[in-house]
């Protein structure tokens, strides 16, 4: 672990103390932390083998930070989420709105990472892929919260869904974490095509098809049975 790492690591440990230190519903708190419990240790343990930029722990570590914050008070009731409430105008504490946007703006870049190293994309799929997976990674979370909420003590299951009487809360829950996901790969896109010269002929060469590519599913299928007879 770097230097910088290790400060990243002792600030989100500093805030996570604060934020187990009598909570405003216990019970919404460990709901919570339940993810924190099992992505930290996966993002410690994979970066023995696989390290991401210190850009990618930072971004990771505001957003881990942000839903620490919400877990001590709820994302319904975080003090800031009021003072948004104020400036938009807003019926409801903004806070969750806020969170969920920032899961795809931060999030986002780090899987654009994992993406381009590991599954070698590149061109247009490098910008696309880690949009859709902020969107699929949103959805299963909405799951997630309805099956938790619906399985745990009523009071625990409201303060964990954080709704708060809003019908699609859901929905624009996953709506904001894509603007923001989008939002990071167009500055990414103006990044890269203010810098690099190679940007336009990347995108060009992504959605080329090669020569000789053959359709795939029963034309794979029969492909294999063949082999297999072989």
């Amino acid at each position: 672990m770097t230097r910088f790492l290790a400060i990243l690591f002792a600030l989100f440990a500093a805030v996570w103390i604060w934020a187990a230190i009598n909570p405003v519903y216990p019970h919404d708190w460990l709901l919570e932390n339940y993810l924190v419990f099992i992505f930290l240790p996966v993002i410690l343990l994979s970066g023995c083998y696989f390290k991401l930029s210190n850009l990618s722990y930072t971004l990771i570590t505001l957003f881990m930070l942000m839903h620490v914050i919400g877990s001590h008070y709820t994302y319904a009731e975080v003090p800031f989420g009021d003072t948004l409430q104020s400036w938009f105008g807003a019926e409801r504490n903004m806070y969750d709105r806020l969170v969920h946007f920032s899961f795809g703006l931060l999030l986002a870049y780090p899987m654009r990472e994992v993406f381009m190293r590991v599954a070698k994309t590149h061109g247009v799929w490098a910008y696309w892929f880690p949009l859709e997976l902020v969107m699929a990674f949103s959805g299963g979370y909405e799951i997630l919260e309805w099956l938790v909420a619906a399985r745990v003590d009523p009071s625990a299951g409201l303060a964990f869904l954080g709704a708060q009487g809003d019908v699609w809360d859901a929905q624009k829950d996953m709506a904001v974490a894509a603007i923001g996901a989008a939002a990071t790969m167009l500055l990414t896109a103006l990044i890269n095509w203010r810098l690099d010269p190679s940007f336009g002929s990347e995108l060009r060469e992504s959605l080329k098809i090669e020569t000789g590519d053959k359709p795939l599913g029963e034309a794979a299928l029969r492909e294999l049975l063949k082999r297999r007879r072989d």
